[in-house]
């Protein structure tokens, strides 16, 4: 899988994507992520319901939601973005709402995925994936296993130098902020300049900030630890057996990715269609199989293979216990600029 997390930034560049070329379709257009579903999706649901879709890829959030500000929403029917945008859209009035009759595999969601703090009840988006963040580490280079965000951020002599951290802001900014005891949705001015400082002075004790191959480093045992999300642990746990993943003890976030209808589809039946569609137990679980994220679909994950459940132990973390990392929400301009900034700033210092 190629798609990439490089995701939160609220701030959107328009004048190269207002130039960009809308997608075209006969029926349908999705844009989704490269990878995150089954290479024949499109031509199994064409034969299912007779609708043609076209599938449109990008590659970070930013990109999408620059394209679907600059239109309206205008050219697209069924957007895959992360749970903090699905917010931002509702709020500038750009979806439409998930018709609970015509998206009736609703019903093979968790209970948990049906009450999340941003959409109570699926009114605007419907849950793709989940997971969360924590620490991916070799359990035959360590003598004890990570415990603490502390563990990367003041890392020992023992490991320095041996080390990643994810560059992405809401990531970075959320590990130091959780170290502290303070919410990974942090708008403290105060709070986010003394991050900054401590993650300044982390920097001289890591390898590097890494969001893509930070896994094949520990694979390779060019690092022991990394600050990893864990649905990409899994991914060097397929090279290396001895790969293990944690969540700190100070807990971590909960990140979605969800489905949403654009408000100005001309297709909204076909839209619903296509998403009750990716809500099949069969067409869900091929994510957790090949893409090694959680879904938030008890029929799906109910199915899944043991063999793969016992070889990536983290497929079988709970709803319950995902559900008590703190939902990372949209937090707002001016605070997703401050955390910009301060990432620019981190990544500028000697």
């Amino acid at each position: 899988m190629t798609r990439s997390r490089t995701l939160l930034c609220a701030s959107f560049t328009l004048s190269a994507v207002l130039a960009a070329p809308l997608a075209q379709a006969k029926d349908l257009v999705i844009s989704i992520w490269d990878g995150y579903m089954a290479p024949d999706t499109l031509d199994k649901f064409h034969k299912a319901t007779g609708i043609e879709a076209d599938k449109s890829l990008h590659a970070t959030n930013e990109e999408i939601m620059g394209k679907l500000m600059a239109s309206g929403g205008e050219g697209y029917d069924v957007v895959f973005v992360s749970a903090q945008f699905a917010e931002i859209l509702q709020k500038q009035g750009l979806l439409a709402g998930i018709d609970p009759v015509k998206v009736p595999n609703l019903k093979n969601l968790y209970p948990e995925a049906k009450n999340l703090a941003y959409d109570p009840g699926n009114q605007f988006s419907i849950p793709y994936t989940w997971g969360t963040t924590g620490i991916c580490y070799r359990s035959d280079k360590l003598d004890a296993a990570p415990s603490s965000w502390n563990d990367l951020l003041k890392p020992s002599d023992a490991v320095k130098g041996k080390l990643t951290m994810l560059a992405t802001d809401r990531w970075l900014l959320g590990a130091a902020f959780l170290a502290n005891g303070w919410s990974v949705n942090e708008s403290n001015p105060q709070h986010i300049t003394q991050v900054r400082d401590e993650l300044i002075q982390t920097k001289k004790r890591i390898l590097s900030f890494d969001d893509t191959t930070f896994y094949s480093k520990l694979a390779s045992g060019e690092t022991v630890m990394a600050h990893a999300w864990d649905g990409w642990c899994n991914y060097g746990t397929q090279a290396n057996e001895s790969i293990r993943f944690v969540v700190p003890k100070e807990g971590s976030d909960l990140w979605i990715d969800t489905m949403v209808v654009m408000k100005s589809s001309k297709h909204l039946d076909a839209a619903y269609q296509f998403v009750n569609y990716m809500l099949a137990k069969e067409n869900h679980a091929w994510v957790a199989e090949n893409i090694l994220y959680k879904v938030p679909n008890q029929a799906a994950m109910e199915g899944i293979d043991q063999a793969l459940l016992a070889k990536y132990p983290n497929l079988t973390t709970s709803p319950a216990e995902l559900v008590k990392q703190e939902l990372l929400r949209d937090v707002g301009g001016a605070t997703q600029k401050a955390y910009t900034r301060t990432v620019t700033e981190i990544m500028a210092a000697q």
